[in-house]
């Protein structure tokens, strides 16, 4: 089952400065238009590269990407890893702009 978390309760967790781990799945291109300082790791990528998040695996992560798709498709992957706390931006880069910080631009 995929757990999900909206833009409203990533904007809550960055301001409590609360310990989680961001994960961007989104390309590079995408990523240098608008970020929210998360770890960048493609979709395509993160099979290849889970050992550099591993440390994660015990915490929470956020898995965003630019609409929901492929970040739902990341939490997959990492809980078939044994991340347990992973959680899906619900309506990516593209619900934030929308509803937290309009006028960003989304690639």
């Amino acid at each position: 089952m995929i757990k999900e978390i909206t833009v409203e309760e990533l904007k809550d967790k960055r301001e409590n400065n609360e310990d989680f781990l961001l994960l961007d799945v989104r390309e590079e291109f995408e990523f240098m238009v608008s970020n929210l300082d998360g770890e960048l790791i493609p979709l395509g990528q993160l099979q290849n590269r889970i050992k550099e998040i591993e440390k994660y695996k015990d915490q929470e992560v956020v898995i965003m990407c630019r609409s929901g798709g492929r970040s739902s498709r990341a939490v997959q992957l990492l809980q078939n890893q044994g991340f347990d706390t992973v959680y899906n931006l619900k309506g990516g880069m593209k619900a934030w702009a929308k509803q937290i910080e309009p006028g960003t631009p989304v690639a």
